[in-house]
C-alpha cells in the first residue's frame, strides 16, 4: 500500500546549528507489517531519530504521521 509519512521535528540541533522546525514529507510503498514495525520502533526507541540521521544531535519535540494515500 502507498502511504504518506510526515515527520515534524522542533528545536533541532544538527551538528552545531540550531533550527526551530524541520518537516519532512514523503510517500512510499510499504506493507502493513512494515508500517506496524516502524510505528513500534518510533514509540519504543528514545533515540530513534538521532541514531538514524547523520549530524542530528538533538530533537526537542517530534511527531510522525502515517496516512494511506488513495
Amino acid at each position: 500500500m502507498k502511504v504518506r509519512f510526515t515527520l515534524t521535528m522542533d528545536d533541532v540541533t544538527i551538528d552545531d546549528q540550531r533550527l526551530d522546525n524541520i518537516i519532512l514529507d514523503w510517500e512510499e510503498e510499504v506493507s502493513q507489517d512494515e508500517v506496524l514495525e516502524l510505528s513500534q520502533k518510533w514509540i519504543t526507541s528514545k533515540n530513534f531519530l538521532t541514531s538514524r540521521m547523520v549530524g542530528l544531535r538533538r530533537v526537542g519535540e517530534s511527531s510522525l504521521t502515517i496516512e494511506p494515500v488513495d
